[in-house]
């Protein structure tokens, strides 16, 4: 029976995957802080040891041969069972805790909220458990009245009083239009369109028209609405064009393939995704959590985006702790 491959190394597997996502031995080197030369030589060492052509690298961005294609999914098999080894060597221990009220954004209630209940849940043995989804403006009113203790959403423009603002991600702004519309004459090419707005109770909607203002870009012709699903369902059909982040574009669904991003045609500006835990919230718990939090988000937002959209790579990112 053969034996594990000589030669191969967790870093190696791990160039080969970020490899197959950019395509590039620059943006590899870039995302896991690597010098190009020890990129080609992690991957060099992958193919002899595999014995087959993993990269075609005849070809710009580079791409996977078939049969790398077919060790990429046995990689990512291996690399996601070490990932989850290692969360679970970490996991926070609430097992003290007596009382939790949290809140999570919307955007995670489809992947992270349920995984993130789970993972704590496995170790709140006698705890009273209060789950929230909302709008980050309810949690961030609910974290300030002491309604919530802890709250993942988007940073307002100050933290509530007595709360601690623990950071997870950085969301920028992009633009999303309906799949084919040709850009060339910048915002003006948009002019045919109905611009989309959020919601001005939401943090997203206060920020994008601020920025709206300062650009002067006042379209008489626009929907607001609340609901994410709505405008995506919108630009897909063609009836508009909106500001949005990665974050909520990865959330379309069905609609996804029907929209182009592109990168703002000004300067860019985004909305930070973070964890705010209360006064009485002043240990380690929090911390905890917010690595925990930010493990699934990186897993599920932050690298299936940055496949989909490389040239957001360094602004769509984990944040460190503070």
């Amino acid at each position: 029976m053969p034996g594990v491959l000589k030669g191969v190394s967790i870093r190696g597997l791990e160039v080969f995957e970020a490899m197959a996502e950019t395509g590039s031995v620059g943006e590899v080197a870039k995302r896991l802080g690597m010098s190009a030369p020890a990129v080609s030589q992690q991957l060099k060492n992958l193919t002899a040891a595999v014995g087959a052509p993993l990269i075609d690298q005849g070809r710009r961005p580079m791409v996977l041969t078939p049969a790398g294609r077919q060790f990429l999914h046995h990689v990512e098999v291996a690399l996601g069972a070490l990932r989850h080894g290692q969360r679970d060597l970490v996991a926070p221990d609430l097992s003290q805790v007596s009382s939790l009220r949290m809140g999570v954004i919307e955007d995670f209630e489809n992947e992270v909220t349920p995984l993130l209940a789970t993972r704590l849940a496995e170790t709140m043995q006698h705890c009273e458990f209060r789950l929230h989804t909302g709008a980050s403006h309810v949690l961030l009113n609910q974290v300030a009245g002491g309604e919530l203790d802890i709250a993942i959403c988007a940073a307002g423009r100050s933290t509530p009083a007595g709360a601690v603002a623990h950071p997870l991600l950085e969301d920028p702004y992009i633009l999303a239009v309906p799949h084919g519309t040709d850009m060339g004459g910048g915002i003006k090419a948009l002019d045919h369109l109905r611009l989309l707005r959020r919601d001005q109770a939401q943090v997203m909607g206060q920020q994008i028209e601020e920025v709206l203002t300062r650009q002067g870009l006042t379209p008489p012709n626009w929907f607001e609405l609340d609901s994410n699903q709505s405008i995506s369902a919108l630009v897909a059909g063609g009836t508009g064009w909106t500001i949005t982040t990665p974050l909520s574009l990865l959330r379309a669904g069905r609609f996804r393939d029907a929209i182009d991003a592109h990168p703002l045609p000004f300067q860019g500006f985004s909305r930070r995704i973070v964890l705010y835990s209360g006064p009485d919230w002043a240990g380690e718990v929090p911390g905890q959590i917010a690595g925990l939090a930010r493990d699934l988000i990186e897993t599920h937002f932050t690298r299936p985006g940055l496949a989909q959209m490389p040239w957001l790579e360094g602004s769509f990112r984990s944040l460190d702790p503070a």
